[in-house]
């Protein structure tokens, strides 16, 4: 990845609501990221911390109403994908942005067959014929580790493994060659082995294709050994994005340190109970006017509960959203 190189997705104070009987929800609060070209944004945090929101707020993925987008700035290849008609951003979406949704059994069609669910955005998007749609769709599935892919076109998703079936869901969004992928929690429901199969997969075509990548996940474990740069969000804002290595030695924020305790470790005693974070996380019901994580942490003082803390630059690339700072154990200047 070079140093400097000009973003390829850039994303500025993006805002989401969902409209609700009960009034609404601010599930995304004001977020704002760039990723560079041929590298990998890792974005962690518990669930309802609006990780898969913010992500699919980008590209028009969720239901309108009861989600709006507020405001922000998605720029794309030098568009904002907000301010975009429907069309183009059809031709983004699953062309040059692709997208791996969580739950594979799911996001693939039951009644057609994956090669028809490949060969889709491959006539669509790249204008292919359906003789030579099928030729790539082959090396597609060549290209996930599945094999007699010839074969296996003309199977049904009930016919593969949840591996399997995960490899066909990156096939898909791998088939137009896209310059960006995103991958919400791909690895989540499959056990550890067919994740580690999956997450050597993605480095060796990250190298390969050199696409960007966003990987979201609740695991840091599996962050710390694929990712460029982190991201934490919790109640629907980010509250710590550093360079990968640095946010495992300095993390700055109270809940990623608190999110680092709770990995277990094959060390210590062993009768010992797993560290939990106490408490869950907050439903927002109104534009944040305090920290989020105030309730649950263990350095918050009186400031916390009446401001919203914003993103303290920390100097190479680090950032946290805390009154607090860790590295002198006193609260910052007002």
């Amino acid at each position: 990845m070079p140093d400097g190189a000009l973003p390829v997705l850039d994303v500025r104070d993006l805002k989401t609501v969902f409209k609700t009987r009960s009034g609404e929800v601010h599930a995304v609060n004001d977020v704002s990221f760039s990723l560079r070209p041929g590298e990998l944004l890792g974005v962690v945090g518990e669930s309802g911390s609006g990780k898969s929101v913010t992500m699919m707020s980008l590209l028009g993925l969720l239901p309108s109403p009861p989600a709006e987008v507020k405001r922000g700035q998605v720029m794309f290849e030098d568009k904002n994908l907000l301010d975009v008609d429907a069309e183009t951003l059809r031709s983004v979406r699953g062309g040059k942005i692709g997208f791996v949704f969580q739950d594979p059994m799911t996001s693939l069609n039951p009644v057609f067959t994956v090669g028809v669910q490949i060969m889709e955005p491959l006539r669509k998007h790249m204008g292919m014929n359906k003789k030579q749609a099928a030729v790539r769709a082959q090396e597609l599935l060549e290209l996930v580790g599945i094999p007699d892919a010839k074969r296996r076109l003309g199977d049904y998703p009930h016919q593969f493994s949840g591996g399997m079936r995960q490899r066909v869901m990156i096939a898909i969004a791998l088939a137009c060659d896209p310059q960006v992928l995103i991958a919400d929690e791909p690895t989540t429901a499959l056990d550890v082995t067919i994740q580690a199969q999956i997450l050597e997969l993605m480095k060796d075509l990250r190298t390969k294709l050199g696409m960007a990548v966003i990987w979201i996940t609740h695991d840091l474990g599996v962050i710390a050994g694929i990712a460029d740069r982190v991201m934490v969000m919790y109640g629907g804002q980010v509250v710590e994005h550093a360079p990968v290595s640095t946010l495992f030695k300095d993390p700055q924020h109270p809940y990623t340190r608190a999110l680092l305790k709770t990995i277990p470790t094959i060390q210590g005693d062993r009768a010992a109970r797993l560290t939990v974070i106490e408490g869950q996380p907050p439903i927002i019901k109104a534009a944040p006017s305090a920290c989020p994580f105030r309730n649950r942490c263990d350095v918050a003082f009186d400031r916390c509960a009446s401001e919203n803390p914003p993103r303290y630059d920390l100097g190479e690339g680090h950032d946290a959203a805390c009154f607090f700072d860790a590295r002198t154990g006193a609260p910052r200047d007002a």
